[in-house]
């Protein structure tokens, strides 16, 4: 699958990421229903051949969220988690198969940071389109807050451990979208539940 599907002029695009290190690529291959994904790993193996940098191995998703086919609010109420050695100091580049949300690439990205790495990119196989931005933009989170409120930041901190403006581009607008906070805290009660 990968080898079918890669793109020289991504390749060329990711060879960018290299500043002053050459950076290490690190997939977020993570255990699903049914096996692991390794489409990620099999993704960052091809990348480290074609481009000459090292993959890591030992980075790892910890827990098993389910994301394959699952709707935004499964998707932020079962985040991905990550373990594994991060060396201090070293660029990473985040290698993925599929940006829904983006969610597990702002975790790694949150997990390897957190570790002492840098992460200096991230790319993926394929993709939604008004996924390829991660970041929410100033005006997304205005307008956010301004549906929602403090109510929504204040409980999304004490259940998440994070504020709104760590969300990525298409969780904000997956929130900002919710008729009220009281819908998003059901819902994502529901899908803890499920």
């Amino acid at each position: 699958l990968v080898a079918a599907t890669i793109s020289e002029a991504a390749i060329a695009a990711i060879s960018l990421f290299k500043k002053s290190q050459i950076p290490t690529l690190v997939s977020a291959h993570a255990f699903e229903r049914d096996g692991v994904n390794a489409i990620p790993e099999a993704l960052a193996d091809e990348l480290g051949r074609r481009l000459g940098w090292p993959v890591d191995s030992e980075i790892v998703q910890s827990n098993i969220v389910g994301h394959t086919g699952a709707d935004g609010f499964k998707r932020m109420a079962n985040q991905a988690a990550f373990e594994g050695h991060v060396t201090k100091g070293s660029d990473y580049v985040l290698v993925d198969d599929f940006i829904g949300q983006g969610g597990t690439i702002a975790n790694l990205r949150g997990f390897v940071e957190a570790s002492g790495g840098r992460v200096v990119g991230a790319t993926a196989l394929t993709g939604k389109p008004y996924s390829a931005i991660i970041t929410p933009t100033a005006g997304q989170l205005d307008a956010l807050k301004a549906k929602h409120g403090q109510e929504l930041e204040a409980w999304w901190h004490e259940r998440f451990g994070h504020t709104l403006d760590c969300l990525t581009q298409s969780e904000a607008r997956y929130l900002e979208r919710t008729e009220d906070i009281d819908t998003v805290r059901n819902k994502i009660a529901a899908s803890e539940q499920a």
